[in-house]
């Protein structure tokens, strides 16, 4: 088996390991990815497509978002990768929903976000989407982007190759890492460190650190529509009023306990499983659309009807769109841990673990990535 040569060695093509691959490359050495599957198929590229800071917990968690905007923002400017910088709308159909979410615009912009309440007829105009029957109002947020995230996390390794000369190994299985060796099925490879960012793959490598680290899986079920007519702009992207119990951002709100109390006890399901509804449009003019969270160590590979329904049900009951025909779904599993939000963990001299962002990869990856490679490389 011939031996070659990196300085890093990154496991695993999703938007951790892209993003660690990017700094590492950025700070001079010279980097190699492994990939097992034939391009990336995990969470990063079955999600909404959504930079999300609104939703992320004041302090550490914001700032990190943040600055992962500031990035993807001069990445998708230098590249021209497709991309909207709509903002988001949390839409308000219930006076508890409008409590948390006037709360939050009075609370929030001393913690650094950039928000701001509408009353119905501002938030009507801009998203004619919105059926306007008991519409209190909308917490608008500028700071939210949609990347087109299949293209997005195609392109990339592609232009990292062009730009910092990173070698892509699709198709690679990485089945050893006992530094300084790497070895695939096919190659083995002599690097100085590496950097396993697998998902929610945890059993290939390290099992008993991944055993050990409190590591959860979720399922989430999504959707997208046929494209809509051509011209037709849904603006910001959209979460229901019910979305802002299950963001951390929210927790600084006093009125968010008799929201969630209202929820659990009208609509369990809600609480079962997980769900919170977002809409948000890509390039090619489509409606992603989700989404729900099962926890567990295992998944059940099997979608749940209700769990669309419920869904769709409450998607209908706040917007109307020109074409609602759902052309695809699928499901996406994400690790997760119940108290961090990202787990770092370092198996072997050497060798760093980075998972469990909980969904929020596209949101804090490039800001964690940043920070990690930082001390690593030091």
């Amino acid at each position: 088996m011939a031996e070659k040569r990196a300085d890093v060695a990154i496991v695993g093509a999703g938007i951790l390991g892209l993003a660690h691959a990017w700094h590492a490359a950025r700070a001079g050495k010279r980097v190699v990815i492994f990939e097992r599957h034939p391009q990336a198929q995990g969470a990063s590229v079955r999600n909404y497509g959504l930079i999300w800071p609104i939703g992320q917990a004041a302090g550490f968690l914001h700032q990190t978002a943040m600055r992962s905007r500031e990035l993807w923002t001069d990445i998708l400017n230098t590249y021209k990768l497709p991309s909207l910088a709509t903002g988001s709308m949390h839409v308000c159909y219930r006076d508890d929903e409008a409590d948390v979410a006037k709360e939050f615009c009075t609370l929030a912009p001393k913690q650094g976000y950039t928000c701001e309440w509408l009353e119905p007829k501002r938030a009507i105009e801009k998203c004619d989407a919105l059926r306007p029957h008991g519409l209190k109002g909308a917490l608008f947020s500028p700071t939210e982007i949609t990347i087109d995230a299949r293209t997005v996390m195609r392109e990339l390794p592609r232009l990292l190759g062009e730009r910092y000369r990173v070698e892509t190994r699709f198709g690679y299985p990485v089945r050893r890492i006992e530094l300084p060796v790497v070895e695939t099925s096919e190659e083995s490879w002599r690097v100085e460190s590496a950097i396993v960012c697998t998902g929610d793959d945890f059993e290939t490598l390290f099992p008993a650190d991944y055993k050990a680290s409190g590591l959860s899986r979720c399922k989430m079920q999504m959707l997208r529509t046929v494209p809509q007519p051509k011209g037709w702009k849904l603006g910001p992207a959209l979460a229901g009023g019910i979305t802002m119990r299950s963001y951390g951002a929210f927790a600084m709100c006093t009125s968010l306990d008799a929201l969630k109390k209202r929820i659990a006890s009208e609509n369990p399901k809600y609480e079962r499983w997980g769900v919170h509804v977002i809409v948000s449009q890509h390039g090619g003019g489509e409606l992603t659309i989700g989404d729900s969270h099962e926890y567990g160590q295992t998944t059940d590979f099997f979608d749940k009807a209700d769990i669309e329904d419920l869904i769709l049900d409450t998607l209908d009951s706040f917007t109307m769109f020109p074409d609602r025909t759902i052309a695809q779904r699928w499901n996406g599993v994400f690790a997760g841990h119940p108290e961090k939000p990202i787990v770092v963990a370092t198996p072997a001299k050497g060798v760093l673990i980075v998972t469990g962002a909980g969904g929020a990869g596209l949101t804090l990856g490039l800001g964690l990535a940043e920070r990690i490679c930082k001390k690593f490389f030091e």
